[in-house]
């Protein structure tokens, strides 16, 4: 993950996005396109924040031809929902433009910046399904991943405010609420898995640590425990985001 910070308010949207969005599972041919995208994006994410070149190059690449198959079937003539989109093919245009940009750093060596541009393959892919009412299991990842960055980033300066952990309780009580979200919202051949159950519990397990910390008034330990938010994030993520 980035230093790329989502405002408070923006994180909230998306909590409301979800709560009150049409819920839909394989909804149409973009959408199972677009998914099936997510796998080599989320590796290409994952490989641009080590330390391989090599290995990085080649997720990026596998991420940019799969995204190349729904540009080309779909960029100039959508399926529905999307056909009511005027903007679909401006969506996936600049999501091409994001792959090429991340494959022109990650050649001359620049893994970090890769990394952090293609963040916003997240985000756009995000906007595309919220602007045509459509939401899957990778929604409620961002919005939690949102919320966690909103706690993570910005948590140790809310601490040192008046009132501040009362304000950092309001803040890791919404992120206890999408942390659980993950489980009720998976899908079912999630639930089945038991990596994934291992997975999500310490997800549960890392925000219930920093709900312990603030509970006890225990500044330093609060630090400690939202330090701790981003690993098992990022392995759930990485495998199933």
């Amino acid at each position: 993950m980035s230093n790329h910070i989502r405002t408070p308010l923006k994180a909230l949207g998306l909590v409301a996005t979800l709560a009150f969005a049409s819920m839909v599972n394989a909804a149409d041919a973009v959408t199972d396109l677009m998914q099936a995208a997510n796998g080599p994006y989320r590796m290409a994410l994952y490989k641009t924040n080590g330390k391989s070149q090599e290995e990085a190059q080649q997720a990026l690449t596998q991420a940019q031809t799969m995204w190349s198959k729904l540009e080309t079937q779909f960029a100039a003539k959508p399926a529905a929902p999307y056909d009511r989109d005027p903007a679909f093919a401006a969506s996936v245009t600049e999501v091409s433009q994001v792959y090429q940009k991340a494959a022109k750093e990650v050649a001359a060596g620049e893994l970090t910046n890769a990394h952090n541009t293609l963040e916003r393959v997240r985000d756009v892919t995000a906007d595309m399904r919220l602007r045509n009412n459509i939401v899957v299991f990778s929604d409620h990842m961002n919005a939690y991943h949102a919320q966690m960055e909103v706690v993570l980033i910005h948590g140790p300066e809310t601490l040192v405010q008046p009132k501040g952990l009362l304000l950092l309780t309001a803040q890791t009580g919404a992120l206890s609420y999408l942390a659980k979200q993950l489980g009720t919202q998976a899908p079912a051949v999630h639930k089945q898995n038991a990596e994934f159950g291992s997975l999500l519990k310490a997800v549960e397990t890392s925000v219930g640590n920093v709900e312990a910390a603030l509970l006890n008034q225990d500044a330093p330990a609060v630090k400690e425990a939202i330090g701790k938010l981003k690993g098992p994030y990022s392995k759930l993520f990485a495998k199933f985001g």
